[in-house]
């Protein structure tokens, strides 16, 4: 018998008599379960929604719905997990960035000017005979004889943060005030008056145009000093003895600024040298000669990206040597066995054009060391 809505020729050949045979095969293993329902885009609105004027027979759900009003104790959907732990990365990344900040402050680049070196450089004249002879022996009579040599008697401070540096950028200055204070006091060839380069490369280049002049036209005026920028000796009159310089001081730091970070080296050299006109064999011709540097260099930032230095302020005192000398080109040591001098500094002419020497006048005493015990044995 015909059941109504059958065809009228009965059910064709072939065919599936079934719900499930007449599905197509790739929808048999789709199953419309609750959590795909609740994660619909999608919902309807109910019957009483529906009845409002131009209302829209669907909405969207939003991505911070769970199951909807159906289902108020149901865990959240994909939507609102993948929600949530966006929340969660953007306020951790916020976080760091708020940390980061306030770890490492950013403060912007200083763009002012380095400023010129003034120097002073202070003849020492001896207030008895030089003593004369070997550099050993002569060393081991002598202060120096518990300093260190060469770039060991450099010593580093501990370093720490300052407000606006890091303890990184500490030390780079540091480090750079070591390298300067190496290449101006220790260099042999810089010491000779062969090369100033060594020097030069560590400056800062607002100040290489005054480093420059100083070299080629050294005056004592306080500004173009040679041996305000390094230590050199006159070629034509003295040469070293040792090359090993006997060196003790130290090393300061602190902020001066937001953007400047200075340094403050205080140091004594001590040199044992000879007469150029000395046959090199002769030792025992040889005599100390002293310099004390305090220097204050500063950096910026760019200073200590770039590893170069702004010399602000050289203060020396040299000796033994003759108050009438002028220590501005080059230093010349009074000579083993040369007596006090009572010649004073060179005169000034304030009529005169030009430049003053400003150094006119400043001359002191080179004190006599006290005698040291046999037991004291010169540093290695």
């Amino acid at each position: 018998m015909a059941v109504p809505g059958d065809p009228p020729n009965g059910t064709p050949e072939n065919t599936g008599g079934g719900d499930d045979e007449f599905r197509p095969d790739e929808y048999r293993s789709v199953v419309f379960d609750e959590d795909f329902v609740r994660a619909a885009r999608i919902q309807e609105y109910s019957a009483q929604e529906r009845m409002g004027e131009h209302a829209r027979a669907v909405r969207s759900r939003s991505i911070w719905s769970g199951a909807g009003s159906g289902s108020r104790t149901a865990s959240p959907g994909r939507g609102a997990r993948q929600g949530m732990l966006l929340v969660l990365l953007i306020a951790t990344a916020f976080a760091v960035a708020v940390y980061m900040g306030l770890r490492n402050p950013y403060v912007p680049a200083f763009g002012g000017r380095a400023e010129p070196l003034a120097s002073t450089v202070v003849p020492l004249a001896p207030a008895a005979v030089v003593p004369g002879g070997k550099p050993a022996d002569l060393y081991a009579k002598s202060p120096a004889a518990q300093y260190r040599v060469g770039a060991a008697g450099i010593t580093m401070p501990a370093v720490r943060r300052t407000q606006h540096f890091t303890d990184g950028q500490v030390g780079a200055a540091l480090s750079i005030a070591k390298d300067y204070l190496v290449q101006s006091s220790l260099d042999p060839d810089v010491l000779s008056g062969a090369a100033t380069r060594p020097v030069r490369v560590l400056l800062d280049p607002d100040q290489l145009a005054q480093f420059d002049r100083s070299m080629t036209s050294p005056s004592g005026d306080g500004r173009y000093a040679a041996t305000g920028w390094l230590v050199r000796f006159d070629p034509a009159t003295t040469v070293m003895a040792d090359p090993r310089v006997r060196v003790s001081g130290t090393l300061g730091y602190e902020e001066v600024s937001p953007d400047v970070l200075q340094v403050t080296s205080d140091h004594t050299f001590v040199y044992a040298v000879r007469p150029a006109s000395a046959t090199a064999g002769a030792t025992d011709s040889a005599s100390l000669f002293t310099v004390r540097r305090e220097l204050r260099l500063r950096f910026d930032r760019a200073d200590l990206t770039a590893r170069r230095t702004e010399l602000a302020s050289a203060y020396v005192m040299a000796g033994p040597q003759d108050c009438s000398a002028d220590p501005a080109a080059g230093f010349r040591p009074l000579t083993a066995g040369t007596g006090p001098t009572t010649v004073g500094p060179a005169a000034s002419d304030p009529y005169a054009s030009g430049h003053p020497r400003r150094a006119a006048g400043l001359c002191g005493v080179l004190a006599t060391p006290p005698p040291e015990t046999d037991s004291v044995s010169p540093a290695p």
